[in-house]
């Protein structure tokens, strides 16, 4: 079942020359979706479209079939409360001057959702692996990777169909992304993850399916196992020549 597709989409800021150029991807419920690409590949834009954040130059982005438009209020909230983001920065997307547990039940909040909140944050904390008076805690007193799993926890609050990260565990030394790793692994049985990254290598740990980005267009996509052991496209080829072998695919 498709929860999001991309369908043609091209994109360009004003007059300038386009982003992206006839992309089309779709992301399935239960199927965990890699976007790679190098730094202007398009990779944040498709994020931005996908959280209806942008409205492509041309193509459709649609949510279950529905166009995805960002002036349909009563759409909108329940497409926020399927789907929620962790972005890239753990010390910039967390407001220092709020605890924990107002900035995880924000979402509850907004969404107007029926839930006991203070029993969701704790849960929520809970399953990123944080102690029970985190919530009573602000910001500045956790390390980036705790900041990341705060990020994570807000974003399932709402227990959403979809979490889209944005270059997760660029930020974090190598002990905390393979903390990331292994908490979003888990994550990923009962929620679907849509991750924008430039190292395919982290993808592909989490990833049943990858998009390789090159300059906005789509050079290559399937499997990841496929797409790992026999890549197809030079770019990929140069991707994967950039990254140590994983052993899953080697």
């Amino acid at each position: 079942m498709s929860l999001i597709d991309l369908a043609a989409v091209s994109f360009a800021y004003g007059r300038g020359r386009k982003v992206l150029d006839g992309v089309d991807l779709s992301i399935e419920a239960g199927r965990n979706l890699g976007i790679v690409g190098e730094s202007g590949s398009g990779k944040t834009t498709i994020l931005r479209l996908l959280l209806g954040l942008a409205q492509p130059t041309s193509g459709k982005v649609t949510f279950r079939g529905a166009p995805l438009d960002p002036r349909n209020r009563p759409f909108m909230r329940g497409f926020r409360r399927s789907v929620q983001a962790v972005f890239q920065d753990p010390y910039s997307s967390l407001d220092p001057r709020q605890k924990i547990a107002d900035i995880v039940a924000e979402p509850l909040r907004s969404l107007n959702v029926e839930t006991d909140i203070d029993a969701a944050v704790a849960g929520a904390l809970a399953s990123v692996d944080l102690p029970p008076d985190a919530a009573g805690r602000y910001p500045h007193e956790f390390s980036g990777g705790q900041r990341q799993r705060i990020a994570i926890a807000r974003a399932i609050v709402s227990e959403p169909e979809l979490v889209l990260a944005d270059e997760v565990v660029s930020a974090l030394d190598l002990t905390t992304r393979i903390r990331i790793v292994e908490l979003l692994k888990s994550l990923s049985a009962r929620t679907t993850l849509a991750l924008v990254s430039h190292d395919i290598g982290f993808v592909a740990l989490l990833c049943q399916d990858l998009v390789i980005l090159e300059k906005g267009r789509i050079v290559e996509q399937g499997t990841a196992r496929d797409i790992l052991s026999s890549p197809k496209h030079p770019y990929t080829q140069r991707l994967l020549a950039s990254t140590p072998r994983l052993p899953e695919f080697a």
